[in-house]
């Protein structure tokens, strides 16, 4: 079998033309006869990839010269920790709740301070993004807490909240590049790298440096403190040296494309393609509540009203995925949150993997609607 067409929520698909040029560099990084997997983390040659992928970030997001950019370790779920471990100089923090991972981040949150639920669309199972305009942040709170993009859900904020002075803090594992964005209404943002950004393994995160506490309590262990990394350009330990490497290369790819304003426009290509075809099917259903859809993640099920027995739903489902698979389209099981598929269409995402799909679906609808 050639290359599919890879739908997994993440590790997710990298750009082909990506892949094919670490395999030309694999053995051999622009002849110094070795492989990036080899090089010392001291080395001039990966002090050029980790400057040069620092750099080319900074060009895609215009991000200010006051924010420090960190390649970590660690994933989101590190972040989770790691915010409130630094952030949390007052001991309280406001969190809006769209999700498990928005869920998880508060709990971590709780072991540090008052972590307050400002909002919370759990009641419809995470459907949708609870009013920015209308949800009341106090004015003595650390910091606001937000996962921007809900994978599992297929939810994304329409418009940010207003936090006045507040700092804002983003989990943007899974939007991160898709768009351009404004850094500067951000305190910290941060993103596990293996949604639009590079393999597995790299955390990203964007701090504005007054953010940067310098007296945190000795509790707080050494690879915890946003300093530590930030005063060792992210070289205090041994990074991830490789993986830093493929995010520098999908940097330069997103360059040439012509940067995150044509990757908005393709991306929402796409999602547009895929919810107006789940939109006009008599089978299946998008779950996500439509002012509230993300561009990267269209979580999809058996339209329940349509057929109303669950068994069936379920093995219609299941056929579904098998055929799916069989034609080359892989990773469509949706989380068990919400069950059915879902599909994550991130920037590695070509139009004609999306239009694969729409096929599919009208297809399947015709033959068992």
């Amino acid at each position: 079998m050639g290359r599919v067409y890879n739908f997994s929520a993440g590790p997710a698909a990298l750009p082909e033309q990506v892949l094919m040029k670490a395999k030309d560099e694999l053995l051999d990084y622009r002849h110094t006869g070795i492989s990036v997997m080899e090089m010392s983390h001291r080395s001039k040659e990966f002090a050029s990839i980790i400057e040069g992928a620092e750099a080319n970030l900074r060009k895609l997001l215009a991000i200010p010269s006051n924010y420090k950019v960190l390649f970590l370790q660690g994933g989101a779920s590190l972040q989770f920790a790691m915010v409130p471990a630094n952030l949390m100089k007052r001991g309280k923090a406001g969190y809006i709740l769209t999700g498990v991972w928005a869920k998880k981040a508060y709990q971590e949150g709780k072991r540090f301070g008052e972590a307050t639920v400002l909002a919370s669309s759990e009641d419809q199972n995470y459907s949708y993004i609870p009013d920015p305009s209308l949800i009341s942040v106090p004015e003595d709170l650390d910091y606001v807490y937000i996962c921007e993009n809900n994978t599992i859900y297929g939810t994304k904020y329409p418009c940010l909240p207003s936090c006045h002075d507040i700092p804002l803090v983003a989990d943007m594992s899974s939007c991160l590049l898709s768009e351009p964005i404004d850094v500067t209404k951000y305190g910290l943002i941060f993103a596990g790298a293996q949604k639009n950004i590079g393999p597995a393994g790299v955390t990203v995160v964007i701090i504005r440096e007054d953010l940067i506490p310098s007296d945190l309590p000795e509790s707080i262990p050494t690879m915890l403190r946003y300093k530590t990394h930030a005063d060792a350009s992210s070289l205090y330990n041994t990074p991830n040296c490789y993986g830093i490497y493929m995010c520098g290369l999908v940097f330069e790819h997103l360059l040439e494309l012509g940067g995150l304003d044509k990757m908005k426009e393709l991306n929402e290509q796409k999602a547009r393609l895929l919810y107006e075809a789940l939109d006009a099917s008599t089978l299946f259903v998008a779950t996500a509540r439509p002012d509230s859809r993300s561009l990267m993640n269209v979580p999809f099920v058996i339209d329940p009203k349509k057929v109303t027995d669950e068994n069936k739903r379920k093995e219609l489902e299941k056929k579904f995925l098998i055929e799916a698979e069989n034609k080359g389209l892989i990773g469509l099981k949706g989380h068990r949150s919400v069950g059915g598929m879902r599909a994550s269409i991130y920037n590695a995402m070509p139009l004609s993997g999306v239009e694969a799909l729409v096929g599919e679906i009208n297809r399947f609808t015709k033959e068992n609607a």
